[in-house]
């Protein structure tokens, strides 16, 4: 059986934890959220050390350095981080969801990934190219395959 069957969030190492992120690149979009209603919103703006075209950080063990504001996702702080697609790993397993058929975990691979339209991959342009972020607002990312 998978690690991810067998056990808790909080029971995973530190590898473990990292390979349950599929690479996406979800959470690294701008994302809005309305005042009055409170609604989220998420953009096509990337975090200026996402790799655009691969989809994934250009700088994952430094990118606190370059960007402070970059969230870590941690078994303490899951609950609280409402924003992350609902076809995020951490988010569906904090839920009670298994890993989708297309997760590299259970693939061997990104490219099933990719194929289920899943990745930011090509999709996204540079936060620092960006004018007006509401004009960016986009729904693709909250698609949730399975």
């Amino acid at each position: 059986m998978a690690f991810w069957n067998e056990k808790t969030l909080a029971q995973m190492s530190t590898e473990e934890w990292e390979s349950l992120c599929d690479g996406c690149g979800k959470c690294c979009l701008n994302k809005l959220i309305d005042d009055e209603t409170e609604e989220l919103y998420y953009t096509n703006a990337a975090c200026q050390l996402l790799d655009n075209q691969a989809g994934h950080c250009q700088n994952y063990s430094e990118r606190f350095k370059f960007v402070p504001s970059c969230t870590k996702v941690t078994v303490d702080n899951i609950e609280s981080l409402t924003w992350l697609p609902d076809s995020c790993a951490y988010r569906r397993l904090f839920v009670g969801r298994d890993l989708p058929t297309w997760h590299p975990l259970k693939t061997g691979s990104k490219q099933a990934m990719i194929l289920a339209g899943m990745s930011v991959a090509g999709k996204v342009t540079c936060e620092t190219k960006i004018r007006d972020i509401e004009d960016h607002i986009v729904l693709w990312p909250m698609k949730d395959v399975e």
